[in-house]
């Protein structure tokens, strides 16, 4: 069981990590570099591109290649599985680049939720997003915040066009 005075995360989503393979100072930046090149080189028919951004970067070589899954009920809504592969979001360069100018940021694709029925975005800032069929969904400021929402099943917030 991990230390409750020194875990980053609530407890649950540290177990949920730890049982997923990850572990405090686990840095994997071949992947994330590999999965940088792809998305900086791929292009879509359209001739739309994806953004590589630091935060993405960190995000993947820290979590990247885990899936997550929490164990029990949530606080709010079920808990989601999380993928963290940024390849899960190469067919959505325009649709990340439309969420990142309404936000006034640029995004880059982190993963997925379930089984592809949402994909999850970061921005320059770090902040956390899920695009899904129902919408646009932030889910914290931070990706640490964001595995919170997503572990624990809080409800995240939906984005509103004003």
């Amino acid at each position: 069981m991990p230390d409750l005075n020194t875990t980053r995360f609530p407890v649950p989503v540290d177990a949920a990590l730890r049982e997923a393979g990850w572990q405090p100072g686990r840095w994997v930046i071949h992947q994330a570099e590999e999965w940088a090149d792809t998305l900086r080189a791929h292009t879509t028919p359209a001739g739309h591109r994806l953004t590589v951004l630091p935060a993405a970067v960190e995000a993947w070589a820290e979590f990247g290649g885990l899936r997550v899954t929490a164990k029990g009920p949530g606080r709010q809504i079920a808990p989601a599985t999380v993928r963290i592969d940024p390849t899960a979001g190469l067919h959505l360069a325009r649709t990340l680049a439309d969420l990142g100018r309404s936000l006034d940021t640029e995004l880059s694709p982190l993963g997925e939720e379930g089984d592809g029925q949402a994909v999850l975005a970061i921005d320059a800032e770090g902040r956390v997003y899920s695009i899904d069929h129902t919408g646009d969904w932030y889910l914290g400021a931070t990706f640490d915040q964001a595995l919170g929402t997503l572990l624990t099943g809080m409800e995240p917030e939906r984005l509103t066009q004003a």
